[in-house]
């Protein structure tokens, strides 16, 4: 931001800091061809042979994308259910078929550093390499590719709408974008190149060549750490732990600016010890700096049984976080929270003032507290 700027609750309704634009059968973003041409569609539209595989014997692979590293037999998919082994060749099965495309506030990803009020266009396919009992998106992110409707959408066609739409960037959000990472990588190639930026919200488990090969193109990751107990990992979501933060590390390393979203889930995560333990590590590995979201568990999925989380939980949880050390700890998922604005850590001015998804005012002065002067670290322009 080149100047002061206190942007008003009417500037950010009027440029998109508002609702939601979500595509059905009736098209999708902009009013372009594909918009009008086609419906979604159930199937698998297309797939597309992958790097991302090793050969073994007997025609077998071994996927080289994810920290499984799962030996596929000819014939055979992996957990994710959209990589598959085709006589020896590995392909991905949701290449260029998104069945998620919507414009959304950038603080819906959460991002809340990442140019304020501004939209972003979504894109996801079905598959996940991990299975968490708390999914929000199980009927699009653990099912195969031929159970859910997905259109056929071109990753230049992606920006194209992108751009049409007015968008700030592209998210790969809401599945997992590790699964359909040659999809997301060719997208942010181009996206990159029309000068849009490249968002990414993750469960983190992804192998370090693919994405080291990445991170380039990546402007933002917001990373669902998930638990700070390997158990709860394993019994929880299915995956380990250790993945995730080699991942966070490696981010960090790279210099792309990250963001961490923990869901607070009554009686499997909401220790406070834990949490604090979780805190530490961040303090100590990656910084005080990187923003932390712990949002309000809703019962849903496989833990239908469990009651929403107590806001006096994530109150606990914030003051806890905060005095672990990190400077931007927020509360999402609880609108009117004070704990959806971003505070100066030095000052303590309100530097973002949010409600919701939407943005009433930034006092922000190239990056830094209008009000002081202290930098606050995030990717504030496009």
């Amino acid at each position: 931001m080149n100047n002061r700027k206190a942007w008003s609750k009417r500037d950010f309704m009027r440029f998109g800091a508002g609702g939601l634009c979500m595509l059905g059968a009736a098209g999708m973003v902009g009013a372009g061809r594909y918009a009008s041409a086609q419906n979604a569609q159930r199937g698998l539209i297309g797939a597309r042979r992958s790097p991302w595989f090793s050969p073994l014997e007997n025609e077998a692979l071994r996927c080289e994308l994810c920290p499984r590293h799962c030996r596929l037999e000819p014939g055979r998919r992996g957990p994710c259910r959209v990589r598959e082994n085709r006589g020896g060749e590995g392909y991905s099965l949701v290449y260029g078929n998104p069945a998620l495309l919507q414009m959304d506030p950038v603080e819906r990803k959460p991002f809340f550093h990442v140019v304020p009020g501004s939209r972003a266009l979504s894109v996801s396919t079905a598959g996940c390499n991990i299975e968490c009992k708390f999914c929000e998106v199980w009927d699009m992110a653990l099912v195969a590719p031929e159970e859910v409707h997905a259109y056929d959408v071109p990753p230049e066609e992606v920006v194209r709408q992108a751009l049409d739409a007015g968008a700030s960037g592209i998210s790969y959000a809401f599945g997992e974008p590790v699964i359909y990472y040659e999809y997301v990588d060719a997208i942010a190639t181009r996206a990159k190149e029309a000068g849009l930026l490249n968002l990414m919200h993750t469960n983190g488990y992804i192998a370090s060549d693919p994405l080291e090969a990445l991170c380039d193109r990546l402007d933002a990751v917001n990373i669902d750490l998930k638990c700070f107990d390997p158990d709860f990992y394993r019994e929880v979501c299915g995956g380990e732990i250790e993945p995730v933060l080699a991942t966070l590390k490696q981010l960090r390393a790279a210099g792309v600016h990250i963001e961490i979203t923990n869901i607070v889930i009554p009686s499997l995560n909401d220790d406070v010890d834990l949490i604090r333990r979780m805190c530490q590590w961040i303090v100590t590995e990656l910084g005080p700096d990187v923003p932390i979201h712990f949002g309000r568990f809703y019962p849903l999925y496989k833990l239908s049984n469990l009651p929403p989380t107590p806001v006096r939980t994530l109150d606990r949880i914030r003051d806890a976080a905060r005095e672990e050390g990190l400077r931007f700890v927020y509360v999402s998922r609880v609108t009117g929270h004070e704990g959806e604005q971003t505070y100066c850590p030095d000052c303590g001015e309100t530097a973002i003032r949010r409600l919701g998804f939407v943005v009433e005012e930034v006092a922000l002065e190239d990056g830094r507290c209008a009000h002081c002067g202290t930098e606050i670290p995030g990717r504030w322009v496009v």
